[in-house]
């Protein structure tokens, strides 16, 4: 066993390398944007083991920039699977007053859905809506919460600061993603059907480890 491998902090520090190597190799012409973007880019990989989240995630408005001054305020963050809130840092939220919470299983939710015919991840949206606090929505499951959070934006009905928006799947998972990218919400997404909680938690956990990189993104 390498020395490298008993101490958890050397152990991601190593993936690290080993994933700006590997990029290297991949494409030896490949640049970060950014500090930050190498930051949540490398952090996906390491998530995923996937190099694809090279080219495929996308930052528009200063999406980062806004999830950033969001955690500095003290806002809040809403996510759309209990995985992916249970993937974030808790710790670091706690240390900045940030408010986070699922409310897929709020029984409100259930109701909310069941009157309107909608599904739970878009009630969940109506819901979180009625907070006046700054906030995140974290998607990594619900391609139908994203078009939720366009809908009531494009109607004046939600106050979003930003969206990581990373759904996995095939029913308009990537399609939904467009929808945001192309929208004026700042948005953090990738452009194609992988994703997930785990990814949507990493991208996260990287801004939250970076504040300073981020909120001058």
């Amino acid at each position: 066993m390498k020395d490298y491998i008993k101490i958890p902090n050397q152990i991601t520090d190593k993936s690290f390398e080993m994933i700006h190597d590997e990029i290297n190799q991949i494409d030896p012409t490949y640049h970060f944007s950014s500090a930050i973007e190498d930051a949540i880019i490398t952090r996906a990989i390491h998530t995923t083991a996937d190099f694809d989240y090279m080219n495929s995630l996308s930052f528009t408005n200063k999406g980062i920039q806004r999830v950033a001054n969001v955690l500095q305020n003290g806002g809040e963050i809403y996510t759309d699977t209990t995985m992916a809130l249970s993937g974030i840092n808790k710790r670091k939220l706690n240390e900045l007053n940030v408010n986070y919470q699922c409310l897929i299983a709020d029984p409100k939710t259930f109701e909310l859905a069941a009157k309107k015919h909608i599904t739970r991840s878009m009630a969940a949206i109506e819901m979180a809506a009625q907070s006046n606090r700054e906030k995140i929505f974290v998607i990594g499951n619900a391609p139908t919460a994203l078009y939720k959070i366009l809908e009531m934006h494009d109607q004046n009905q939600l106050d979003v600061s930003a969206v990581v928006g990373v759904p996995v799947g095939f029913v308009e998972a990537k399609e939904s993603k467009i929808a945001m990218d192309e929208s004026s919400i700042p948005s953090i997404v990738n452009i194609d059907r992988k994703g997930g909680s785990n990814l949507a938690a990493a991208i996260v956990n990287a801004i939250l480890y970076n504040l300073d990189l981020a909120s001058g993104e």
